[in-house]
């Protein structure tokens, strides 16, 4: 039988799949299989096994829809094709309203956390906030909501959503402190990595604040500038094959040497929707709960 990935055609690869109705199956199961014995010994009981849950699904359901819209597909793609010398992907995707991350459900939000349902706090900064969908996953448990976000579509999206939208000169600054700073998959797209920890740091409410950091892996740093991508001022060399290596590096190498520890990891994809040629994109992140360690300089 034919198969979509054979046709050349983007218009005709989309009406073949509209067609198919036997898709090509994933293991959806390995987005989050761990050998936790991989991980270093003081990694080991920090790890929480994760599982594809409703919420994921759901978002699955979603992305594999929306690629079936033939037009809509066609127009999206003519404005990337358009725009694309001019303007970053961020912005693109922002100004189309389409390419929202999943990265964790409620439930899983909660697991991390060991939070209740009910559960409720002062602040929350979402950094690099994108459209805010993963903002609203957080968001329902805090009174305050703020967010930084460099793309100007970006930031018209999450001030609809009513949240706050700070400068990324400006959260540091802002008087106050956060109960939970978010930075998702964010780490490996800026240019001083370092830096950007120890602000976070300085931001959290101290004993009971956290950060929640994501990370995608194999941990290959690149910053987008004008359309383009290059390598960081401060490169971030995070050593290691596996999942699991890097993950106990990044646990007792980097971020140690940034004044945290580790409280929880989790293994997640971090799903992205997809267009005329994937119904979806995914990446393995890592997922981290970090606590300022006692006596570290703020």
């Amino acid at each position: 039988m034919l198969r979509g990935r054979c046709v050349r055609s983007p218009v005709a690869r989309v009406l073949l799949m509209n067609m198919m109705t036997d898709r090509d199956t994933t293991d959806t199961q390995e987005w989050y299989r761990c050998s936790p014995h991989l991980l270093g010994e003081s990694v080991q009981p920090l790890f929480i096994q994760s599982h594809l849950d409703s919420d994921t699904q759901d978002f699955l359901k979603q992305s594999v829809e929306k690629s079936t819209w033939l037009f809509t597909q066609l127009y999206h793609s003519f404005v990337a094709t358009i725009l694309s010398p001019l303007v970053s992907r961020t912005s693109i995707n922002g100004f189309l309203g389409r390419g929202s991350m999943f990265v964790f459900s409620s439930e899983q939000f909660q697991r991390l956390l060991r939070i209740q349902p009910d559960w409720t706090a002062e602040r929350l900064l979402d950094l690099g906030a994108g459209d805010g969908g993963v903002t609203e996953v957080m968001g329902a448990h805090f009174r305050e909501v703020y967010a930084t976000e460099v793309s100007l579509p970006m930031k018209w999206h999450l001030q609809r959503r009513n949240y706050t939208v700070l400068s990324t000169d400006e959260w540091q600054q802002t008087g106050f402190q956060y109960d939970v700073v978010s930075c998702l998959n964010l780490l490996d797209r800026c240019d001083d990595p370092l830096r950007l920890l120890g602000d976070i740091r300085s931001s959290l409410v101290p004993d009971t604040g956290r950060l929640l950091l994501a990370a995608v892996l194999p941990f290959q740093p690149y910053v987008e500038v004008g359309g383009r991508w290059q390598r960081p001022k401060e490169y971030l060399k995070v050593k290691g094959k596996t999942w699991e290596e890097q993950v106990t590096v990044l646990s007792n190498e980097v971020f140690q040497k940034a004044g945290f520890e580790v409280e929880a990891v989790t293994r997640l994809p971090y799903l992205c929707e997809g267009d005329m040629y994937n119904d979806y994109y995914v990446l393995d992140d890592a997922v981290f709960v970090l606590k300022a360690s006692e006596g570290s300089s703020v």
